[in-house]
């Protein structure tokens, strides 16, 4: 539960320096992938095939998200977030993430949209997409703090 707690915590950290800068640190990435072998050891997650599982989930959603990045959908620490994450949730908490990610950025591309347009910046809009991620993620960290007590 504690590793939960360190994940939301940098989820936050994620969210309001995309939110304010644009930009989510290698470091704060590189935070993630790396905390997620403590959670697999806290939760008890087998070497084979759990961990092996979660970490070709990361390379997947690497791959899917670095060809969004090549096409200029995606920024870079997008991409890296959400592969760190993959290292976090099962494949099916992953779909949930991915759904719920494209949700709430649906919303946070509008109101950057609009916020744009009414403050007539030139140029496209930069969507800090970091904020859906880690709204989707804080979603499902938070639902396993509460079914943990169901």
């Amino acid at each position: 539960m504690v590793l939960l707690g360190v994940l939301a915590c940098m989820l936050v950290t994620a969210a309001v320096t995309d939110l304010r800068e644009r930009i989510i640190s290698n470091r704060l990435n590189l935070a993630i992938a790396l905390t997620a072998p403590l959670y697999w050891w806290a939760s008890g997650i087998g070497l084979w095939p759990d961990v092996g599982i979660q970490l070709l989930l990361g390379i997947i959603i690497f791959a899917l998200f670095a060809g969004l990045f090549a096409l200029g959908m995606m920024g870079g620490g997008d991409v890296k977030m959400l592969a760190a994450l993959a290292l976090w949730f099962p494949w099916q908490a992953l779909l949930s993430l991915l759904f719920i990610m494209a949700l709430i950025g649906g919303v946070v591309t509008v109101v950057t949209v609009i916020h744009h347009r009414v403050s007539r910046k030139i140029g496209q809009p930069e969507v800090p997409y970091g904020v859906a991620i880690s709204l989707a993620a804080l979603w499902l960290v938070g639902e396993r703090y509460i079914n943990h007590f169901a």
